[in-house]
């Protein structure tokens, strides 16, 4: 660490070997000089500077410069304001161009190409054009940046700041940036003097990022470059780390003086996204960079690119099918049946399809609710309104890890697991529910609540579970609190959480589908279509980004939405009898498999020409289910 004392305890870095002797020589020289505040280092010559400039830069302002690339805008004083508009008047009256957006886009342009290399076209077009790609004061900055003249950088940002003006507080940030970055390339140069220099004399002074100073200080210490670069997180000294270093001062000073760093990429790549999300059947995962997509055409995807088709038609269940669930990883599908059977699938992510692993027997009321534990090994069972059992199977062995029945009197109906897979809740209609361990121990139970449905929130503290009374309420066992969350006019028959835990997808008697925000307690949206009576039905979240809704319904069809319209963007078809469950593969986010009471099991995938071909090709007739589109 660096001494603030007077310069005899200065340390010597252990990787500059080579120049130790002279090292020490000119600290004991420095250190017979006399004491001084700046620990015996006699700084060198500086240049006058205008009065007043630096200490003006530290002093706090009223007014803010406008960030680069943000929409702050400055409220310094006339003077200043008018400097700068001025500065801007005047380079817009010199162009050939007339219009600002012919203008500012000629300037993005000529930046782009500088960016990729052509300088001398980007030449071409400012003189044809006679925009100003940038003021020749920032032109200058640039270079002396880019080439490591430290000693005229210092000048040009007062420069800078002439021109923009005195009143903002990111003049302290460039600067700090600029003699982190002289610091390290002096380190990296083995002149600690010089960097030791930088760190009291330049650093230190400026009073900005403290704690960051001092983790630039342990950075003498250094056995090596690599391990500075390491520690450091740094490129090292050269082209690489300073055009860093001008991206990062670029955003801090305003356009008409220095564009913001690679702006008509940025703009290109937040006009893909803004499509992207304004596209109905966009299923795949967003990328950031723009050269995976065609900036000619607008983008647009089908509804063939989304789960539309039937790829599979399973059979292997005797009676009605309740319940299917995607395990967490995406590789496994459960099934529960009427017929006292599990079912579980492993799941083909080329192909979409999926394949029976074991079959797990022995639920005699029925298999109406499954639930995966967050890690996938374990699978939760729960009976229909009459089943006072519960069942916890180890998918991978297929063995029984735990059956539970406290009494006849109770009914196990519903559950989930806590986020660390070591604790669940269950509960049922019957006026309970319960917080018990892997063991079956209960651990906590709350009385006097009629349970339909049961969710474990992401904070590991509190139960959300929907009544008799048609709500939803929280329950915090630590806390033993409870509030109500959503009020309901009819009786809501299940409901599910989407990945950020803030919006509840509800199945509600006579009423359909209902999305409500937790957090402001409101109803959002209430999506149409869906035939929903005094069934069970699940309905679920699905998509990439959770942008897509999917519901069964008692008119034999599956609907789906986008999560932003309340018309569905699609109808499947194909079951003959009502679907009383839906999931959406959370990993592999083209697959959708929907459960009836026809005895069957759906597998839904995008159309033939997006998806690939299995070589054994499931035998699924003429009526395999298509979809018909909503707009």
């Amino acid at each position: 660490m660096v001494s603030q004392g007077d310069g005899s305890d200065l340390v010597s870095t252990p990787w500059l070997a080579t120049g130790l002797a002279k090292l020490n020589s000119g600290v004991s020289r420095l250190a017979s000089s006399g004491d001084s505040d700046d620990g015996g280092l006699v700084p060198p010559p500086r240049k006058k500077r205008h009065l007043d400039t630096e200490e003006t830069m530290l002093q706090p302002t009223n007014g803010c410069l406008q960030h680069n690339g943000s929409v702050d805008q400055p409220s310094s004083s006339s003077t200043v304001n008018g400097s700068a508009n001025g500065d801007a008047q005047e380079q817009s009256d010199s162009c050939n161009i007339k219009g600002r957006s012919s203008q500012e886009i000629v300037r993005l342009i000529g930046q782009h190409l500088k960016l990729i290399g052509l300088n001398q076209t980007a030449e071409v077009l400012m003189q044809e054009s006679g925009c100003r790609l940038e003021h020749p004061a920032a032109t200058q900055f640039r270079h002396h940046v880019m080439d490591g003249e430290w000693h005229k950088v210092s000048a040009d940002l007062n420069e800078l700041q002439a021109l923009v003006g005195n009143s903002c507080q990111y003049f302290s940030d460039m600067k700090f940036l600029i003699c982190e970055q002289k610091y390290l390339e002096y380190l990296e140069d083995g002149k600690v003097l010089d960097a030791l220099h930088v760190l009291r004399n330049e650093l230190t002074p400026l009073q900005h990022n403290i704690d960051k100073v001092h983790i630039l200080s342990s950075y003498m210490m250094c056995s090596g470059r690599d391990e500075l670069m390491k520690r450091a997180n740094w490129e090292g000294k050269g082209h690489k780390s300073r055009t860093l270093l001008m991206d990062m001062i670029q955003q801090f000073l305003p356009p008409h003086i220095m564009l913001p760093p690679k702006r008509l990429h940025m703009l290109l790549t937040q006009a893909v996204e803004l499509q992207r999300k304004q596209c109905l059947f966009h299923n795949t995962t967003f990328d950031d960079s723009i050269e995976t997509v065609s900036l000619l055409t607008d983008h647009k995807c089908s509804l063939e690119q989304i789960p539309c088709e039937t790829v599979q038609i399973l059979t292997e269940h005797c009676d009605e099918v309740w319940f299917c669930r995607f395990s967490p990883n995406g590789k496994k599908l459960a099934t529960g049946s009427k017929d006292a059977s599990i079912i579980i699938y492993d799941v083909d992510p080329e192909t979409l399809t999926v394949e029976q692993s074991i079959t797990l027997d022995g639920h005699s009321y029925g298999v109406s609710y499954l639930s995966w534990s967050p890690d996938g090994e374990l699978l939760m069972a729960c009976g229909p309104e009459d089943c006072p059992d519960l069942w916890v199977w180890n998918v991978n062995t297929g063995v029984l890890r735990l059956k539970l029945s406290h009494s006849s009197d109770d009914s196990l109906t519903a559950c989930s697991w806590h986020k660390d897979g070591q604790k669940f809740v269950c509960g049922g209609i019957r006026g309970q529910f319960y917080q018990c361990d892997l063991e079956g121990s209960v651990l906590d139970s709350w009385e006097g609540v009629r349970v339909n449905c049961l969710w474990y929130r992401s904070d590991g503290k509190t139960v959300l579970a929907a009544d008799t009374r048609q709500r939803i309420r929280s329950y915090n066992f630590d806390e033993l609190s409870d509030q109500n969350l959503i009020q309901e006019d009819h009786p809501i028959m299940s409901f599910t959480v989407n990945k950020t835990d803030r919006l509840a997808l509800l199945n509600v008697v006579s009423q359909g589908v209902h999305l409500w925000d937790l957090q402001d307690k409101c109803l959002v949206r209430k999506f149409q279509g869906v035939t929903q009576g005094h069934f069970s039905i699940h309905s679920c979240f699905g998509g990439v980004n959770h942008d897509f809704i999917a519901s069964g319904s008692e008119d034999n069809k599956v609907y789906l939405w986008h999560i932003k319209q309340e018309l569905p963007i699609a109808t499947l078809t194909g079951h003959t009898r009502a679907v009383t469950c839906v999931s959406w593969n959370p990993v592999y986010h083209q697959m959708l498999a929907s459960v009836s009471d026809d005895c069957t099991v759906r597998i839904w995938g995008p159309a033939a020409k997006y998806r690939k071909q299995k070589s054994n090709k499931s035998d699924i007739n003429s009526d395999s289910g298509s979809p018909s589109k909503h707009m």
